[in-house]
């Protein structure tokens, strides 16, 4: 059985970061290794939570970890609170990471053209370098807009343009780059069929290959899908599948979350119905 080990906080309530990755990860057949950043009572669309750091943690696990000889395949990191979490976790794919096992990271700060409460251009900074050291990053379009340091272009590009920015993520140092919520208007007919839908862009630098995937958008949008994507996609890799089916397993695992939520008519607006959709996921890694 191959072996992860995730590096992201834990919202006690709200169906996000570890709280979806490790029930995820570990049902597709994945032993799921663990290192809380933080634990916070809800996810921060709440108001009031509380908040641990657990910065002091994470380097403490880690020399532990080293001391029994401890072995990953991958590493998948989420969010990342702070600077010094950052620079922790680039020793920790330092240490972990000699030995073939596969980085994947994503940059989680930013959506919908803005960065995170509380981050700051030094932090995307950090954030950028970090993804240097991974095999693999799932940026959303804002998420890579930032760490190109280019003014936010939310619908008005074009296949050449959302491909350009994928070769330029992928010179930052990591080889393959899924660029996520990528959303054609119907004027500009770049990719066809993806009128009224919303998609990826897988991008493997050494084959120069890119790979489209779209599937209808749902309604609505809800906290944690990100961290749902990323986990899927990295079980699915750990299953052997190629990037590009993982990729596309993860959003349609997404997809079908959101809609189980929806089907409900008292749905929790903060986190989407992924467990009962366990079984789906299952039978597709069939």
């Amino acid at each position: 059985m191959n072996r992860i080990v995730t590096i992201q906080d834990i919202s006690c309530m709200g169906k996000c970061s570890l709280t979806v990755a490790l029930p995820l990860i570990s049902a597709m057949g994945v032993e799921c290794s663990v290192i809380p950043t933080a634990v916070l009572s809800t996810h921060t669309a709440f108001e009031g939570f509380t908040f641990r750091d657990l910065t002091d943690d994470i380097q403490k696990t880690a020399d532990h970890w080293k001391q029994n000889q401890i072995h990953f395949d991958a590493i998948l990191t989420g969010y990342l609170g702070s600077i010094s979490q950052i620079d922790i976790v680039s020793r920790f794919i330092d240490d972990f990471g000699d030995k073939g096992a596969l980085t994947i990271i994503d940059p989680c700060m930013a959506d919908n053209g803005k960065l995170y409460t509380g981050f700051t251009p030094d932090f995307v900074k950090a954030m950028t370098e970090l993804c240097g050291k991974a095999n693999i990053i799932t940026p959303n379009l804002t998420e890579a807009h930032f760490m190109l340091n280019l003014p936010y272009n939310d619908k008005d590009y074009n296949e050449k343009y959302i491909k350009d920015i994928a070769i330029k993520l992928s010179d930052l140092g990591a080889q393959k780059v899924i660029l996520k919520g990528i959303e054609f208007s119907e004027e500009q007919k770049s990719v066809k069929g993806t009128k009224e839908k919303i998609g990826i862009l897988c991008y493997d630098s050494l084959s120069e290959k890119f790979s489209w995937y779209f599937h209808k958008k749902m309604p609505q949008n809800f906290h944690g899908t990100g961290d749902i994507f990323a986990s899927v996609l990295t079980g699915g890799i750990m299953r052997g599948l190629p990037l590009e089916n993982a990729a596309s397993l993860a959003a349609d695992f997404v997809a079908a979350s959101i809609k189980a939520t929806l089907s409900h008519p008292d749905y929790n607006w903060y986190g989407v119905d992924f467990e009962s959709c366990i079984p789906y996921l299952l039978k597709r890694l069939e």
